[in-house]
Order: C-alpha cells, then structure tokens, then sequence
C-alpha cells in the first residue's frame, strides 16, 4: 500500500470513527481538565453499575435500592450527554461552553434533589410542593434537550407531541380527547414518581442492559471481535462470493456483542466490503449486504439492541424465555441473507477469495468431531457433573467452579500461545488458516459460556448473570496478555503486559459507560410516552382509533403498525423505538387478535414491533447505517439503503408469519418431532421465498416458478391457513355449554366466547374475547378467577357478575351482556399434511431448473 493510499484509508476510518461517536460515544473531543473529565466519569459510571449489581451494595449501602439506582444512572448519562454530544453542528468540538457544564449541573441536581429528598417526597405523594415542581419542569426539559444532542430531534418531538397531549386533553378532537391533567399532576407523575421518567425501561437499562453492553465492550477490547472476523473469513472466505457470506457470519457473531447498527458497520464492514467489491460486488450491494447483516445483528440474542430486556420487564417473562422466543427467527433470517449472497454470486459468477492453506479430509473430520464432543460435553456432561459438584461441595461449590473455570481458562490460554496472534489490519490479503484462526482465540468463548449457563442452567436473573459474566470478562482482558507471554517464555514482559491488560481493562470500560449515553437518555425518554399511556389511557383511545381505520381487518392493522415503527424507527433509536410503539400498539394487536379469533402471545406482538423496529436502520432516506457502510465502500447511499431493505423483505415477512404462525417463536411445539418439523420447515420457506424474491434458484427462475416457489415458501411457513379452508379450527357451540369447555380446557389455554350487549355509550356491541383458563378446576371456577360470573336465565346465559381489575373486566364486559356462543377445538387432521404437496412442487421445480442448466452446460 502507498503511503497516499494509507493516508486516505486513515482518513476514511476516522470519517468513519466520527460517525459512530456522532450517534453513539458523543462526538465532543475536547483537550485538558475537560478531557479527563470526560475519561473519568464514564469509568466511574461502569465501576458504580458493576458495584450495584454485585452482592456488596446489599452489605455496603443497604439504601441503594433500585429507585436510587435509576436516578443516579441517569444523573451519569444525562450529564455526559451535555458534555460529550454538542448542541448544534455549528458548536466546537474541541472544548466545552459554559452554558453546557451549567446545563449539565443542573440536570444532575435536579435528579440529586429526588435522592436527597426520596423520604420527604415519600411522606407527600400527589401533593407536590412548588418546589417539588419546579424541579420536575426544569428535569423533563432538560432531559428532553439532552435526548436531542444524543438522538437527535425525532425522540424529543415525539415526547413532546406526549406531553402536550396530557397537557391539552379537553381541547383534543372528540376522538382522542380526555380530561386532561394539571401541571402538579403532571409533575407528580413524569419526574417524582416511578410512572414517567423513572419507569420500567430505565429500570431496565439500569439493572441489567448497561451491564451487557459493558460486557460487550471489554470482549470487543479483548480482541474477539477480530477474532470473530477472521474465523467468519477463514471459514467462508473461499465460496462462492466468500466475502459477503463471510460478513454476514461475522456480523450475526458479532452482533451478540454489541447492540448498535453503525458501530457492527463500521467494525465488520471495513473488512468485509472492500473484499466483496474485489470478488465483484458493485458498492452499493457490497454496503447492501452489510447493511442487513448488521442491522440484523440485533436480532441475535442475548443482548438483541437492548429490546431483550425490555420484553423481559413488559412481557413479564424470563429472559431465557425471551431468547428462546428470538432465536429460531433470528438464524433463518441469517441462513436466508447467507443464501441472498449466495444467489446474487451464483448470478455474476463470481468466486471466493483464493485459499492457500487448505485443509484436507483428516482436518475436517478432526474439526467436526471437536465441535461435536464440545457442544456434547457442554449440553450432556456439564449439567450432572455440575449438580454432583454441588451435592459434594456445598457452600464451598461457587469457589470450586471459580478454580475449575480459571484451570479451563489457562489450559485454553496455554494452547492459544503456540500459535501465532491474528492480525488486527483491516486489510485481508489472504485467507487465514482455518485451524490456527480458530484455535487462539477459544479462550473468549468461556465468558460467553459463563453467561448463558447463569441464564440458561442456573436461572440467576440477568443482571446477576451478566455481573459474573463481566467480572470474569475483566479477569481476562487482565490477564490473557501476560499469561500468553509466559506461556511463550517472553521472559520480562509480564509486568509490561499486565499495564497493557489494565489498559485494556479501563478503555473497555469507559467504552461502555460512553455507548450507554444515548441508551440511558432514551429510555427515560421513552419513559415520558409510556407515563402518558398509564396517565391519559390513550392506549383504549389507541385500540379503537386502530380498529377504526383498519375496519376490524388484523392484516390492515399489522400493516399499519409497521409503517408507524418504520416511520419511527427512521428517527429513532430501536431501543426508543421499541418501548414507544410496543407501549401503544402491542396490546391492539392482541385485543383486535382476540376480536378476529385468533390468540396472539403478547411476546409475538412484541417480537412483530421490535423486527420492525430494526428494519428502520436500514430504510432511506434516514437509514444512517446504509450511510455508515457508503462511507466504506464508495457507494451512493440511498440506492445502498434501498438495496439493503430489498435484501431484509426475508426479515420483515417475518414477524407478519409468526403472529400466525406462533411455532416459529417455539410457542406450541410439544415434542422433539414437532421441533424437527419447525426448524426445518422454515429453515427449508425462508430459503425457498429467498430464492423466489431474487428470481433465481438454480438457475434464472420464470415468472410462474417465482409464483410457485413463494406459494411453496408460505405453505411452509403456514400450513394452517390452507388446513383452516377445509377443516375449520373452531365451531360454535351452544353457550349453555360453557361450563363444559372450560372445565376440559388445558391449564394456560384461552377460551373463546361471543357476547353480545349495550355499552356505557348506548351502541350495540357484538364481538369474540378470549379469557385465560387457569389451573385445572371446575369450568365455573375457572370463569370466575378470570372475573366471569354467569347465570343461567330460560337457556341464555346472562353475564351476572364482572370481577373489578380481572381480564375480563379488562375485555370491556359489562353487566348483562349475553354469552352468544363459545368455540371449541374441532378435531382435524395436522396441518403439517400440507408440507406433502408443497414438497412435491418444489421437487418439480428443482428438477425443471436442473434439466434447463444440463442443457446450458451443453450448449
């Protein structure tokens, strides 16, 4: 490389670097007391949140419960947010106003004045003193300002648009009007109380979110996400448009390290998108691929943007739950993007980048059977030898795991010192040896075992699991320099590197307080929306404004919903985002799902607000991932951005076939059988709709066969909607029946009922609710503990009873209202006889599309 060519891709990286710190670190970089400053409070931000996850605070500072915890996290995050992101393009970067730290000062003592006085704020709940208020004005603008800097103007609009909407209620049109609120109320309810500001989601990104993205910062400092890299290269590299397969491995890997979009761009993309365009991708397709392969890193769990942990706290599941709902989308969207690749290659012809280091049959078996007796060892071996440490350990058996993991780790450092460092340019000129590639770096594996062992096996709740996880990351971003100096007898060099490891230890950490500035502000942010739901019911006024303009269709009303987080997610964070159409529009989904009959798990509606919520990253003419990965391969970024959402339509069918059909979230599948029959039946629809959507299969596909393969792809993914045309799944059934039914329900079902009455306005109401049937009982105890209770009057039953704040107060029953009819199960034959016809075509195609390329090759 010329020293002109490295002076340009200098440039170009730090064009790059300022990107991501304009949306992600604050793009401030000022020189002196102002600098250390702004290297000082992030790392005492990440050893404060490491401290008040540990058992020690418990010990230590008994106070420090949770409200306190979310005040003091966003005192750190809205302080830095004033002192690291500038107000204006126009505003220096190189030093800090005055009117900044005083904005700064004062927010952070608006939010010392809710701990200084938690007591006395206690004493007086909804009866604020003028102080109290003044506090509360001056903490929700300048957080608002604060979001501004951080996110830009979208979030703060829309929590405006909010708050006005509190504030003006009685002058709103008739349809969204309500009483309104005062500014004592309002006061009260955003900033001193844990409705608002306060809320679940800085809870959240408190208490579990900040200590996973600090546990992705110090394993990025480690040195795994290179290492990620180059095992994706080493093993992909030489296909058939090896690179880009390569950059959608790597960015699904590292994309379970890190929760941006722009920063998994920048990180992969800089290796990957020149190496695409030299195998023949055109920029704007070269940026494409990591455009949705990066954005689609938020789909991968654990840490999923941070929506993982939201879904846990508003969904009200574990996240084990959570990551098990996500993971089977997650990799078929990715199997599909590697095939996208894959199609688009055998389409130009192109080649992988050229191996040198082969590896031969012996290699490849050795390699296999590794994986094999490691992933058996771990899911087989591991769980009963850990159960018999227990029983033989006791209270002794967290410091004997301690000691056997510390031997596993040194055993795995020891073999990562006889091979040689990976490279850290961002340059691939050759193809790194698979086996070396994958053996120096086994060692990062260990955290991340750590961590989904605690969540998985142990059940210890996330932050718990992520506080092990982390402090176990720290031991090792120490001590792998070191120890691999002496494992290489580089004699005299350990204290050197124990300076670079502490190094190492103290940047990763500042690094995670500086990526969770603009999570921090925008869920207090998202804060302010949700307290205006709970505080106006704009979520009743919401349903039936949807239901409304959707004319009752669930097909209209999904739509609608994903152009508002489209439209949202445009300006948005996903994370803000997520919290702001999930609070308003994932309970329609379910009210208007039950209306049409069909039960949808409040975790499908989440998963469908969320997936589009990432597809925003991506969707022009905002999309400022396709404008970090322009940046990188020359290309235009609008046609980058529109390339990219063309490669995710795979992601967006997505979460409309799980809310119908809720097997590809593993809701529902009984056996192993059942299992086998859904990962490989969407595994085998998302491959065949990928090749349908790009009109290319084996070969250049005809107009009908694109047809056929897409009928082939959702007969695949919904085989019930054609079962549902011959068998119907419910029949109507007399309502005296209803005691019937629900005492032969299983335990978790839901049964469905027609009612028919007069509402508080005086309209005629007929519509279907489902009401939740609990533990085995009676099928009149069953009713009643959903708030059901019912008499019998000349053969119709006559609602008699509504239970205060049961579900089915909430279906907006009313006293005698009539039980029309209830459904019932019919009994069918499985849905799963569909997979035989579509099968059968897809057979055909494949064998027509063989013939046609046998006849090409002879021509």
């Amino acid at each position: 490389m010329s020293d002109e060519q490295a002076a340009a891709q200098d440039i170009d990286e730090q064009k790059l670097q300022d990107m991501v710190a304009e949306t992600d670190t604050g793009a401030r970089s000022p020189s002196g007391l102002p600098k250390q400053i702004l290297w000082v409070v992030p790392l005492i931000w990440s050893v404060y949140q490491v401290y008040v996850s540990s058992p020690l605070v418990l010990e230590f500072t008994p106070w420090m419960n949770e409200d306190v915890v979310k005040r003091f996290h966003l005192m750190f995050s809205i302080f830095l947010a004033f002192l690291a992101y500038p107000a204006f393009k126009r505003s220096p970067r190189s030093y800090i106003p005055t009117i900044d730290w005083v904005l700064a000062a004062v927010a952070v003592l608006s939010i010392l004045y809710l701990v200084v006085l938690k007591d006395e704020l206690a004493q007086r709940p909804g009866a604020p003193t003028s102080m109290d208020v003044y506090t509360s004005v001056i903490g929700v603008v300048l957080l608002l300002e604060a979001t501004r800097r951080a996110l830009g103007p979208p979030l703060m609009i829309v929590a405006m648009v909010f708050l006005v909407y509190t504030f003006a209620g009685p002058h709103m049109p008739d349809v969204i009007a309500h009483k309104g609120a005062s500014l004592n109320k309002g006061a009260s309810h955003y900033w001193l109380s844990t409705e608002g500001v306060f809320g679940v989601a800085i809870g959240v990104s408190a208490t579990m979110v900040y200590l996973f993205v600090l546990f992705g910062a110090l394993l990025e400092k480690a040195g795994a996400g290179n290492y990620l890299i180059r095992v994706a290269f080493a093993l992909m590299g030489h296909m058939s448009g090896g690179p880009a397969k390569a950059a959608v491995v790597s960015s699904a890997m590292t994309g379970m390290i890190s929760g941006s979009s722009i920063a998994n761009v920048v990180t992969t993309g800089t290796f990957t998108i020149p190496l695409m365009k030299r195998v023949g991708f055109s920029a704007e397709k070269a940026g494409a691929v990591e455009v949705a392969s990066s954005t689609n890193g938020q789909l991968t769990p654990p840490i999923m943007g941070a929506a993982a942990f939201l879904m846990v706290e508003y969904v009200g599941i574990p996240l084990v739950d959570v990551i098990k709902h996500a993971f089977l989308p997650a990799v078929i969207s990715y199997i599909a993007l590697v095939y996208i690749v894959h199609l688009e290659a055998q389409k130009a012809g192109m080649k992988g980048l050229p191996r040198i280091h082969k590896m031969g049959a012996k290699g490849k078996m050795i390699g296999f059977l590794s994986i094999a007796i490691l992933s058996g060892f771990l899911v087989y071996a591991l769980p009963p030898l850990m159960e018999l440490i227990k029983s033989m350990a006791g209270d002794a058996t967290g410091w004997v795991v301690a000691v056997l993991l510390f031997g596993a780790y040194v055993v795995l450092l020891w073999y990562a010192s006889l091979f040689p460092d990976l490279e850290t340019s961002h340059e691939i000129n050759e193809l790194p040896e698979i086996g070396p590639t994958v053996k120096v770096g086994l060692h990062y594996i260990l955290p991340v075992v750590v961590l989904i062992w605690l969540l998985t096996v142990e059940r210890l709740s996330p932050g718990t699991s992520a506080f092990w996880a982390t402090v176990f990351m720290g031991f090792v971003v120490i001590t792998q320099k070191p120890l691999i100096a002496l494992f290489r007898g580089q004699g005299g060099k350990e204290a050197e590197k124990i300076r670079e490891g502490l190094s190492d230890l103290v940047d990763g950490m500042i690094s995670g307080g500086r990526n969770m500035i603009g999570i921090g502000v925008a869920t207090a942010t998202a804060g302010v929306i949700v307290g205006t739901v709970t505080l106006t019911g704009i979520g009743q006024v919401m349903t039936e404004f949807v239901e409304f303009i959707s004319a009752g269709s669930l097909i209209l009303m999904l739509l609608f919903t994903a152009v508002i987080s489209l439209i949202l997610g445009m300006g948005l964070p996903t994370t803000a985002n997520y919290i702001v159409v999930s609070s308003l529009m994932a309970p329609v989904i379910v009210t208007l799902g039950a209306e049409n009959g069909l039960i949808i798990p409040l975790i499908a509606a989440h998963m469908f607000v969320f997936y589009f919520g990432i597809l925003a990253d991506d969707t022009p003419p905002v999309g400022l991932a396709a404008f970090a990965a322009a940046a990188i391969s020359g290309g235009d970024p609008i046609r980058t951005g529109i390339q990219g959402f063309a490669y995710d339509i795979r992601t967006a069918i997505l979460p409309f076939l799980f809310i119908f059909n809720t097997q590809l979230l593993m809701i529902g599948v009984e056996d192993w059988i059942d299992l086998t029959l859904t990962i490989s039946s969407a595994v085998i629809a998302m491959l065949v709709f990928a090749a349908g959507t790009q009109g290319f299969f084996i070969v250049r596909s005809k107009l009908w066969e694109t047809a056929a393969l897409l009928l082939v792809a959702f007969t695949l993914f919904r085989p019930g909607y054609w079962m549902d045309m011959v068998y119907p799944p419910l029949q109507a059934v007399s309502a005296t029946n209803i005691y019937e039914i629900a005492g032969n329900m299983t335990d978790g079902s839901q049964i469905r009922i027609e009612v028919k009455g007069e509402s508080l306005e005086g309209k005629e109401v007929q519509k279907i609710i489902m009401l939740p049937m609990g533990s085995v009982a009676t099928g009149e105890e069953r009713l009643a503990s959903a708030g059901l209770e019912l008499r019998n009057d000349d053969g119709r039953m006559i609602i008699d009873n509504i239970v205060f704040g049961s579900v089915a107060e909430k279906q907006k029953l009313d006293f005698d209202w009539e039980i029309l009819s209830v459904y019932s199960k019919t009994e069918r034959p499985p849905k799963q006889l569909w997979f035989i016809p579509a099968v059968v075509l897809l057979g055909g195609i494949i064998m027509m599309q063989r013939r046609r390329r046998s006849a090409a090759k002879m021509a």
